[in-house]
């Protein structure tokens, strides 16, 4: 049990990756491994967009930067910090080797005529989502791959889902970025239990 708690507490999020790339056997378990996160009424809601095509991953780069580039205007940013921040994000984008755009699909969840609980029931979905998310980082660091959770599609879930041609009831939540790490960082300290959970 603490060689388990040890492997849980030394993930890191990775933004450098060698341009070795992932077989794809390893990312195959990694999606299985995901899967097996709980979920809202054991609906599995999440939904998987995988990007190893370089074409493809720039064709995404391109639409998600120029959508960024407009946020960032509309913040009144200086013009060579929006090239800065712009050109950084299409170079994660484009250099990682694996993209996995997590979706949720409320398609098979519950439907309620009221506002309170069709709410409840998309951020229950949104959250089993998440779950698969976090089990999907911790197979890739099982294989010794490292990954980064990044929420860009949030912002511009539509031009995604047309850059990657997904279907409209796939909505994009995150996408990570996973691959060999050039190297592992070093770890980021963690606020003390005292602040952060209170025993009854």
């Amino acid at each position: 049990m603490d060689n388990l708690q040890t492997f849980l507490r030394t993930r890191r999020s990775i933004r450098r990756f060698k341009t070795d790339p992932v077989p794809d056997s390893v990312l195959t378990d990694i999606l299985h491994t995901a899967t097996f996160a709980p979920s809202a009424h054991n609906r599995q809601p999440w939904r998987f967009a995988v990007v190893t095509d370089l074409s493809v991953k720039e064709s995404l780069a391109n639409a998600m930067t120029q959508e960024f580039q407009r946020d960032l205007e509309k913040d009144k940013l200086p013009p060579d910090e929006i090239t800065k921040r712009v050109i950084k994000s299409r170079e994660r984008i484009t250099g990682a080797p694996v993209l996995i755009i997590l979706c949720v699909d409320m398609s098979e969840m519950d439907d309620y005529p009221d506002t309170r609980r069709k709410k409840a029931e998309y951020i229950i979905a949104t959250q089993s989502a998440a779950n698969a998310g976090m089990q999907l980082l911790l197979a890739a660091h099982a294989e010794g791959l490292g990954g980064v959770w990044v929420c860009s599609p949030m912002f511009a879930q539509e031009i995604v889902q047309e850059a990657l041609n997904i279907p409209k009831i796939w909505e994009p939540q995150a996408m990570f970025l996973i691959g060999y790490p050039v190297e592992v960082p070093a770890f980021r300290g963690r606020k003390p239990l005292t602040e952060v959970a209170k025993f009854l």
